[in-house]
């Protein structure tokens, strides 16, 4: 399957290349609305969540796609994709420039494919990791096309551990310092690349976690889910409200560490 492989980064590299160009013109000047739910939506984050859509059915027209912006039921196809079109709205709006483009790629509901582009930081994360789901290829996690691997460091206080602004109240607990980036995809995606030993977000939606679950077991992070476990997806259900807390670390001995301050 290389060939398909290739296919699918060199799509999903294109599209969120094109994407945040455009996102970089609009970066810090666009009006910001709030949602129902509370959290913030602008014309640019609409405007890509339609150009990326519009370029999976053009490129893959048997495909699925749930993302936040649109389509919040899974469908019933082998292939979807799951797409934050512009993770970390409100650093957008407000000219903090750690935002991107996350794209997820499921296979029966499970992911094996994600890619995360920074246009600020010019920085693409993207990761292969196929777990039981039976298909085959290289795996492995890379920044810019340079293998990541999370952190074997020994845990210290000069170590950085991310929050969620929805778990800030375990601040003075964490035995490290203490990072909060405004965007639940890179929270995870610093772990994967080795700089921070975890980071907990309190209340990500599927579109938050679909393409960083990949990168960050393919770079030897530990993902540990505080309920519910979130894949595989089920055909039919609606995942716009549903949300999944999230405790990501570097190696499975913090889970004892960081986990009793986290369910607390």
């Amino acid at each position: 399957m290389s060939n398909f492989w290739n296919q699918i980064l060199n799509f999903a590299t294109t599209t969120a290349n094109d994407v945040g160009q455009q996102l970089i013109l609009d970066f810090g000047t666009v009006q910001a609305d709030e949602k129902a739910d509370g959290s913030l939506v602008t014309r640019s984050d609409q405007w890509a969540d339609l150009e990326i859509r519009t370029r999976i059915a053009t490129t893959f027209p048997e495909h699925g796609v749930l993302s936040e912006e649109a389509e919040h039921i899974f469908p019933n196809t082998d292939w979807c994709w799951i797409i934050d079109p512009l993770d970390g709205t409100t650093n957008f709006a407000r000219g903090i420039p750690i935002w991107g483009i996350s794209l997820g790629l499921l296979y029966q509901g499970n992911p094996v494919f994600g890619l995360i582009h920074l246009p600020p930081l010019q920085q693409t994360f993207h990761g292969f990791w196929f777990g039981s789901s039976g298909l085959t290829g290289s795996e492995g996690a890379f920044l810019n096309g340079q293998p990541i691997h999370a952190s074997s460091d020994v845990l210290s206080s000069n170590h950085f551990f991310n929050l969620c602004s929805r778990s800030i109240a375990i601040a003075p607990q964490i035995p490290c310092k203490i990072r909060m980036l405004g965007m639940a995809a890179y929270n995870f995606l610093t772990v994967a690349v080795g700089a921070t030993l975890g980071g907990v977000e309190a209340t990500p939606k599927i579109w938050d976690i679909a393409g960083s679950w990949v990168i960050v077991k393919a770079a030897g992070a530990v993902w540990c889910s505080l309920s519910p476990e979130p894949f595989p997806l089920e055909i039919g259900r609606d995942y716009g409200t549903q949300s999944y807390p999230t405790l990501v670390v570097s190696q499975p001995e913090l889970l004892s560490v960081f986990e009793p301050f986290i369910k607390t």
